[in-house]
């Protein structure tokens, strides 16, 4: 994804300028429409890479899911008191944790000195507020609901948060004990078993397969391990470098679906998320064609993303909601049948935070298989390689120790 910087009019015609991301110009005028900006002038943003913006990226911190979730709360809570946004904005500024919260709520209290909205306050500070973030308070201002958006973004952030942390939860334990599994399997290889090496050839014994499979092993990392530590970080930088492109993103957000063990979990979250948003959207008055835009872009998966834009190409040529779900080929049964329905009763926000809720509730029963089903995986293979490297060392000293008995 590229930045862009913009010139736009505000809703009082003011001018505008700022950086926004998107894949292309087209799309980030999109974004900028939907946040209420009319765009004069869109170019590709080349950022001046210094030693001094370097050091700010590892120093300043990013604003985590839990500052944004926290920040939510406590505007719903002010707006509901009575208190306007711009003292709730100054009240936060002052007491939030978050430096860089903090800095962007300093920014956004200028932009509201200035006569503009909170919307295009927030708007100015995308890598803080999503697209979709801003669009539902952008509908919040408009329909005079604002402190009920900021209690449905609260609710959302934090389940789309509790979701977050259960997958992370289940693959923590794998990543960590395959990582132990690594750094011994490269400490035996490289110093013990050169060890052994030597006291089987002063026997001068024939060592079995296993052994000299172990020996050859060893010496070609113990030869070529600078080589392989370099290929490994050259493999590595490749692949993000790929994954950041257009087409690698999409082919990597895509095989995330399909993977074994995971794939179901990520994709049941997905789905989960989708039935959140979109119902939030619908429940709030956003129109169906920016509904479907701004949740493709807050679901942070390009495969899914253009599956949903293609569900709005449809939905702008008059196309049933369900019929464009249906050919998109990324729901299941379950949701279609939902959304069928919603259509014929107009209760389409209502029947898709069930959804939501039966996802949310699949997703857990989901993470908890997935441990169970990884456990067994990696005792087996833990299994294996302790039996190759007690065969490998093992077997020759049985052979050694008979012959001198003998």
């Amino acid at each position: 994804m590229s930045v862009f910087k913009y010139r736009a009019r505000g809703s009082h015609g003011d001018a505008i300028d700022g950086t926004i991301e998107a894949n292309s110009t087209d799309a980030a005028a999109t974004r900028l429409i939907e946040s209420g900006l009319t765009p004069i002038d869109i170019q590709l943003y080349v950022e001046q890479v210094s030693l001094v913006n370097n050091l700010n990226l590892l120093l300043v911190p990013k604003v985590e899911h839990t500052d944004l979730i926290q920040f939510s709360r406590q505007m719903h809570s002010m707006l509901r008191a009575g208190i306007p946004v711009f003292r709730a904005i100054t009240s936060l500024a002052g007491t939030t944790s978050s430096i860089t919260l903090k800095k962007t709520l300093g920014e956004i209290m200028k932009t509201l000195e200035s006569g503009r909205t909170l919307t295009e306050g927030l708007s100015h500070h995308p890598k803080v507020f999503s697209n979709f973030f801003i669009s539902l308070v952008r509908v919040g201002e408009t329909t005079g609901q604002l402190q009920e958006i900021f209690k449905q973004l609260a609710f959302y952030l934090d389940r789309d948060h509790a979701t977050r942390a259960k997958i992370k939860s289940a693959l923590r334990y794998p990543c960590i004990v395959l990582t132990v599994i690594a750094i011994a399997l490269s400490v035996i290889s490289i110093w013990v078993i050169p060890a052994f090496n030597s006291l089987f050839n002063s026997f001068g014994a024939s060592l079995p397969l296993p052994t000299r499979i172990l020996m050859a092993v060893s010496e070609f990392m113990v030869a070529y391990w600078a080589a392989m530590l370099v290929a490994l970080a050259v493999v590595i930088y490749g692949i993000r470098a790929y994954i950041n492109t257009e087409s690698g993103r999409y082919r990597w957000d895509k095989l995330q679906l399909n993977l074994p063990l995971v794939g179901s979990v990520i994709y049941k979250a997905s789905l989960a998320r989708f039935s959140h948003l979109f119902a939030m959207a619908i429940n709030s008055g956003v129109p169906m064609i920016t509904a479907l835009t701004v949740v493709g872009n807050a679901l942070n998966n390009k495969y899914l993303e253009e599956r949903l834009l293609g569900m709005r190409g449809g939905v702008e040529q008059g196309k049933s909601l369900s019929l464009t779900a249906t050919n998109s080929g990324i729901f299941d049964p379950l949701v279609l049948q939902m959304l069928a329905v919603g259509e014929e009763t107009g209760t389409t926000g209502e029947l898709l935070s069930e959804v939501a809720d039966y996802y949310d509730r699949e997703v857990s029963y989901a993470t908890e298989r997935l441990s169970a089903a990884i456990e067994p995986i990696l005792t087996v293979v833990i299994g294996g390689l302790l039996l190759i490297m007690a065969m490998g060392i093992f077997l020759p000293m049985w052979d050694l120790a008979s012959v001198a008995l003998h």
